[in-house]
């Protein structure tokens, strides 16, 4: 039995997958050829067939003779050396390619989360302002001045924020020994 999510959440659920689906959606064909080979790649499946493949070929070249066949690519295989060395490179590029792409997600993602966690203190900030209020208009609550609250109850100024994140991130990238 499919237990049911209150709304809300099942709300952020189709959020999140509309992120993934816009993100999938604005993907150059190419990036998507990039992520399928790397996909594929990561399997255990191609480590096996590569295995195989160079097994095959590491017995072809010192079998084949005793069986009159020609030995194209005698030890140490600097063909299959070669080949393997090209395959290395051409992995390497999907991989940082993919990675590059996954990056471009996980940075939408940061700023959602930044813009989510800016908003969230607006509406804290906002239910510390009606509290103070309450508290000062109630005659059953002893009036004093909450020099915290008010400090509190003010929303945070969000391009005084993000000033601030780049003046962070630029000292950090100034000096990375901090």
């Amino acid at each position: 039995m499919p237990q049911t999510l209150p709304d809300h959440i099942e709300e952020t659920i189709r959020s999140i997958r509309r992120l993934h689906v816009e993100h999938r959606s604005m993907s150059t064909v190419s990036q998507r050829a990039i992520d399928g080979i790397t996909a594929a790649i990561a399997r255990p499946s191609f480590v096996a067939l590569l295995a195989l493949a160079v097994s095959v070929w590491m017995a072809a070249n010192i079998v084949g003779p005793r069986l009159g066949f020609p030995m194209p690519d005698a030890p140490p295989f600097p063909w299959l050396q070669g080949a393997m060395t090209g395959i290395s490179l051409f992995m390497v590029v999907f991989i940082v390619g993919t990675q590059k792409h996954d990056d471009e997600l996980a940075e939408q993602r940061e700023m959602i989360t930044l813009e989510l966690a800016l908003l969230s203190e607006q509406k804290i900030a906002k239910l510390i302002q009606l509290i103070e209020e309450i508290r000062r208009d109630s005659p059953q609550i002893h009036d004093r001045r909450d020099e915290e609250a008010e400090e509190m109850a003010k929303p945070a100024n969000s391009q005084s924020v993000f000033s601030a994140i780049k003046e962070t991130h630029s000292a950090v990238k100034a000096d990375p020994a901090d």
